[in-house]
């Protein structure tokens, strides 16, 4: 792996590649410790598995990586691993046990069974500002942790945001390491990568970038938490991207008539075009609508879910993973033995995702998506949502 510099929590630097290897850890039989259920989806090249733990009856997901796979690939999974050991917070998916045989490498991941963040919004009968500004606290309290960890996420989007469980106040999580980057003193990162829609002007623009384009991409989420449509939206894509390099967007009537000035004043200061000025995670937090009490508390459910319904529609990607095995899987598991146990509960409904960081992420992380600019593929290929060709009114 290169050589990328890193910085740990005490500012010491070290490369990347020397601290890799102290998390290649257990070469004993990750069998011996879990039982291996059912395949939960696959992916690009790697396989996620529902298992338990066989001391605790924990539930885990655990993803086998074939080491014939990796060739050519070991960059963007020893990248992906190297930023998921680093991490530890309450809303961020985490990597619990790595395991290494002579044919694959296994990352144990916690298991998130509480569904996407979209189906939960549509499944409520009552919604309002209030709720949209705790999921971005959250958010925000999550990716200001990365970014003082030296660490630029760079995918941020709905789709990765899932929730812990099925409890009505369940936390949110974010999933998907697949495109983040640890960054070095004062670096900035060049790449083009990320999911058009989300994506920050600078990015698109290919210069230099750094941890602004994740509060941009919080911004677009906070905005549609708020209305249920995209802020940038073309069936052309040159349109889409020059749209998104001017920062041009609208609060239109009447789907924002409703929502608070101090809500559109957050989304201003997230979605500014230039990343000098572009509030920081701190920043953000520090907002009247994230900290105080301008959130309205009106119900917004009705306007905000049938604009889900008709501005996004799930990929035929997402259909691979195999929720359906999952569900019936924990039901025998419940029937066979009476106990509830340790492993967090699932709905009846079989549309729930238990999902780690994406596979198809990788695809669009060395190479970058900067083709996709030119034409020469279909940028929202690699999304989970897919926007409908339809008009908002």
């Amino acid at each position: 792996m290169g050589n990328h510099i890193v910085s740990d929590r005490h500012n010491k630097k070290m490369p990347l590649g020397e601290d890799c290897h102290t998390w290649k850890k257990k070469t004993t039989d990750v069998k011996e410790k879990y039982d291996f259920k059912e395949v939960l989806g696959t992916g690009a090249f790697s396989e996620v598995v529902l298992a338990e733990e066989k001391r605790t009856q924990k539930l885990v997901a655990i993803k086998c990586i074939p080491k014939k796979a990796l060739e050519g690939k070991e960059n963007s999974i020893e990248n992906e691993i190297a930023v998921l050991h680093k991490l530890k917070h309450t809303n961020i998916v985490s990597l619990e046990d790595i395991f290494e045989s002579k044919s694959h490498l296994y990352l144990v991941m916690q298991l998130v069974s509480g569904g996407e963040l979209f189906d939960r919004i549509i499944e409520k009968g009552f919604y309002t500002e209030k709720d949209a500004s705790k999921l971005i606290q959250q958010i925000l309290d999550a990716v200001k942790y990365l970014h003082d960890m030296g660490i630029v996420h760079r995918d941020l989007k709905p789709e990765n945001l899932l929730y812990y469980s099925m409890e009505e106040d369940s936390k949110i999580m974010i999933s998907d390491f697949g495109l983040s980057k640890i960054e070095g003193s004062g670096s900035v990162m060049s790449t083009a990568c990320g999911t058009p829609g989300y994506v920050a002007p600078e990015v698109l623009a290919q210069k230099p970038y750094s941890k602004a384009v994740d509060c941009w991409s919080i911004g677009v989420i906070a905005y549609i938490l708020l209305c249920g449509y995209p802020p940038f939206y073309d069936e052309n894509d040159a349109k889409l991207f020059e749209q998104i390099l001017k920062a041009e967007y609208e609060f239109d009537s009447p789907y924002w008539d409703d929502i608070s000035d101090s809500a559109k004043d957050f989304i201003v200061h997230l979605m500014e075009k230039d990343p000098n000025i572009r509030y920081t995670c701190e920043q953000a937090l520090q907002h009247p609508w994230i900290a105080g009490d301008t959130a309205l508390d009106k119900n917004i459910h009705e306007s905000v879910s049938a604009q889900i319904k008709k501005n996004f529609a799930k990929s035929k990607w997402r259909q691979a993973f195999n929720a359906t095995a999952v569900v019936r899987h924990m039901r025998r598991l419940q029937l066979g033995t009476g106990q509830e146990g340790p492993s967090p509960n699932l709905p009846s409904q079989c549309r729930t995702h238990l999902l780690m960081p994406e596979e198809d992420a990788e695809a669009c992380c060395e190479g970058g998506c900067s083709q996709n600019v030119d034409g020469g593929a279909d940028p929202l290929s690699n999304c989970t949502y897919r926007c409908h060709p339809t008009s908002r009114v």
